[in-house]
Parts: structure tokens; C-alpha cells; sequence
């Protein structure tokens, strides 16, 4: 199945307000139920893992309602780890009233060097290019202190034709078109690998962890070079 860059609605301006929140509403429900917090769970889980830390900043980029790393923190909670939040998006309609959030764009991140211990995106790869991933991944590996995750769809016939036998699921018409569009143009993991790896210097490359989730997601972590475990606390 060919990649196939089709544009969605939800990046223009062309929705109404109430098309937008109709569909961010779709979206939580879909990562609930489809892969979605549980793969952006994992990931975070590997990060406390390695590093041994009690407490992590994460920033959310492409953050939504921010339904994944908000029902991660709930979770993590429960284990004595606290993970401290900050969602950033394109526009302030996309983001939850209440939320520490930044309106800017994803591809330059307003922030200083090592200002987050993680970088994460939940079904954000898939909206950009090749070359867009790969700076957007160098970007956020500046801005991180530990590792970028990126949890994203798999691009395959039998996912797409799980995304039309869901149409009756998904309230908003956004969703439906959006949603087979973003199985279209999303990624499969060799794609990601390569296309990190082709985009860093050999001498230094950055460790990729490539994982495989229920129903078509994916998991990649991409470990920042010469970093050091977070703090314990």
C-alpha cells in the first residue's frame, strides 16, 4: 500500500468550532479504545524504566485534548511517578481549557535546549513529510533531556478498511474523512527507521526502539545520544 499525502481537515482553518471539538472528542475515544494511551503508556513506562526517575516533564506536541499522556500521567501516578505536562499546538481551539499549553508550531519549537525531560507526539508523524519528520525529531531532540517518542498509526489495506467498518463510531463527518486520509499517508516502522536513520550524523547517531501495538500503532523512541538518566527523586 503506497503512502498517499492526502491533506486533513483538522490542519486547516476551514472547520468550525464545533466540527473541531466534535473531533478532538472522536480522537480521545479512538486512542482510548484503538492503541493509542496504551502505546504512549508503554513508552513513557521505558523512559521511568531506564532512567529510574520519580518525575518526568513531558511536552505534548500536536497535543490536542492530550488524551493519551493525560490518561498516562493518571496511570503513572498509581506507580509513584509524577509526570508533569505541557501541551503545545497550532491553535488555541485545539487545546483544553485548564491545560499548561503553548500555541506554536510543532516543526519550531519555542523553547531552550534540554527544557523537557521527554518530547512526545501522539499521531502527529503522519501529517508531516519525510524531511519535516526528520527536523521535526532533531528539534525535539534538542529540546529534550532524555528521549522523543512518537506514537503513530501504521499505514496498511486491512487498517484502512478498519477505519470505514468504524465510521458509525465517530461522530463528527471530520473524523471519517480525516481518518481514512491519516491511514493513507501515515508511515510504516522501516519508513521511520530509515528515514532517522538516513537523517543524523554517523558518528553520533541516536538509539532507535521501534515497537508494534494493538491494532496498527506503532511506537518509536528515539533515545538522545550522551544523555544522562534524569534525576531520581
Amino acid at each position: 500500500m503506497q503512502r498517499i499525502n492526502t491533506p486533513e481537515l483538522l490542519d486547516s482553518d476551514a472547520c468550525s468550532a464545533r466540527g473541531v471539538e466534535r473531533s478532538l472528542q472522536d480522537l480521545c475515544r479512538m486512542n482510548r479504545w484503538f492503541g493509542g494511551v496504551a502505546t504512549t503508556y508503554f513508552m513513557v513506562n521505558r523512559v521511568v524504566a531506564a532512567t529510574g526517575a520519580r518525575r518526568l516533564s513531558l511536552l505534548e506536541v500536536a497535543a490536542g485534548f492530550g488524551e493519551a499522556p493525560k490518561t498516562t500521567a493518571r496511570r503513572l501516578s498509581r506507580q509513584g511517578v509524577a509526570l508533569d505536562i505541557t501541551m503545545l499546538d497550532r491553535a488555541r481551539s485545539h487545546l483544553r481549557n485548564g491545560s499548561r499549553a503553548v500555541v506554536a508550531d510543532a516543526l519550531a519549537l519555542p523553547f531552550r535546549d534540554a527544557a523537557f525531560d521527554v518530547v512526545s507526539c501522539n499521531l502527529f508523524a503522519h501529517h508531516i513529510e519525510p524531511h519535516q519528520l526528520a527536523q521535526f525529531v532533531s528539534d525535539a531532540l534538542r529540546v529534550s533531556r532524555c528521549a522523543v517518542l512518537i506514537n503513530d498509526l501504521i499505514r496498511h489495506p486491512l487498517h484502512l478498511a478498519l477505519v470505514y467498518a468504524g465510521f458509525p463510531l465517530m461522530r463528527a463527518r471530520i473524523s471519517r474523512l480525516d481518518g481514512v486520509a491519516s491511514v493513507r499517508r501515515a508511515y510504516v516502522p522501516e519508513e521511520i527507521r530509515q528515514i532517522l536513520s538516513a537523517s543524523f550524523s554517523s558518528e553520533s547517531p541516536p538509539r532507535l526502539e521501534l515497537s508494534r501495538h494493538y491494532l496498527f500503532r506503532m511506537g518509536v523512541i528515539v533515545w538522545k545520544p550522551g544523555a544522562s538518566s534524569a534525576e531520581k527523586t
